[in-house]
């Protein structure tokens, strides 16, 4: 903070903001109640763009990845749309969606989808055949090894993949709002810096996208910490 507050006054031009001036630019938003407002919009946003993926990408991912023949035809399908980022989806989501929250959530879906699709197909080839023939041995039911044997199996891998698809959701949902919608805190920041640039409100934002990606991503390592799924993970 000091550093920061130390090279703005060594800045020509004062255009960037010092820290006690975003300060002010949060509590301004705070007393307007706009603040909070956009925070709920973009964690929405994410929320279901992000669980519809997950929803559909891991049952997806697993059977592809526990069938072979499926994971043979549909895998250069997947490697060839995987690389694409999800920002150039953007004029095609507006065109098929139009501006509002369905085109957002339609690019956070496609950030989230395809490498948590990968994440699964991989963690199943992770799985020790002596554990499936060992449920096998016991006479579980296929519907059972999947619950019992397949799912716990994967659990550790797909942890780490959720963890970090979750980071790529929250960063297209950031530039999406700049672009799709009308609220959010992409949507803050580029509207602050056109209103009149406003570039206390630009940081603020950017503080705040950082703040609540690090509490984001402290909830999901939480889930590592789980006893069910610590035998996944080196002990510390």
């Amino acid at each position: 903070m000091l550093a920061w507050d130390i090279l703005i006054r060594w800045s020509p031009g004062g255009l960037l903001p010092r820290p006690w001036e975003v300060v002010q630019g949060l509590t301004e938003l705070a007393q307007k109640g706009l603040l909070f407002k956009y925070i709920v919009a973009s964690l929405f946003r994410v929320t279901w763009g992000y669980v519809a993926a997950a929803v559909l990408a891991i049952p997806f991912g697993l059977m592809l990845g526990w069938h072979r023949r499926g994971e043979l035809a549909l895998n250069p399908l997947i490697q060839i749309l995987r690389p694409i980022s999800p920002l150039a989806w953007i004029p095609i989501s507006i065109l098929w969606f139009g501006v509002g929250d369905v085109a957002a959530l339609f690019l956070i879906f496609m950030a989230s989808f395809l490498p948590l699709t990968v994440t699964a197909m991989n963690a199943v080839k992770n799985i020790l055949p002596t554990h499936l023939n060992a449920g096998r041995n016991f006479g579980l039911s296929p519907a059972q090894i999947v619950l019992k044997v397949i799912y716990p199996s994967v659990m550790p891998q797909l942890i780490a993949g959720l963890r970090i698809t979750l980071g790529i959701a929250w960063l297209v949902v950031v530039a999406a709002e700049m672009i799709a919608v009308n609220s959010g805190l992409g949507f803050l920041i580029i509207d602050a810096r056109n209103a009149g640039n406003r570039y206390d409100l630009v940081v603020a934002g950017m503080v705040m996208i950082g703040l609540i990606g690090l509490v984001l991503d402290l909830g999901m390592r939480r889930l590592e910490k789980l006893k069910s799924l610590r035998w996944g993970y080196a002990s510390e």
